[in-house]
């Protein structure tokens, strides 16, 4: 199984945010301490490759996933979602135990 799965959609938008930046040769996926929940979801650019950072390579994509974030990510479905109310990443986890209100934050 791998870490997470990548969606089409997820993968178009992250070749597209590619393209315009450079230097970037994929996306970092990760968590941290963030919201009322616990944990949020952390997506940034990725210029060279770090051995910290566990690869996934899908849909012609890299995502480079933050290691001492593998244990909340494993399993997790990376979607993009463009609708009247939300655009950004959406994320399944089947690890999560609940979110905060808001839905900016979670916890396992």
């Amino acid at each position: 199984m791998s870490v997470i799965q990548i969606t089409d959609k997820a993968a178009d938008h992250i070749r597209g945010i590619l393209a315009k930046k450079n230097d970037a040769i994929g996306i970092k996926l990760g968590t941290e301490t963030h919201g009322c929940s616990g944990l949020g979801y952390t997506v940034d650019y990725v210029t060279q490759p770090d051995p910290e950072l566990e690869l996934v390579e899908d849909k012609g994509v890299k995502v480079f996933v933050d290691r001492k974030s593998l244990l909340f990510l494993l399993g997790t479905q990376m979607d993009w979602e463009d609708s009247t109310f939300s655009t950004g990443f959406k994320f399944t986890n089947p690890n999560e135990k609940g979110r905060c209100g808001c839905g900016e934050s979670f916890h396992v």
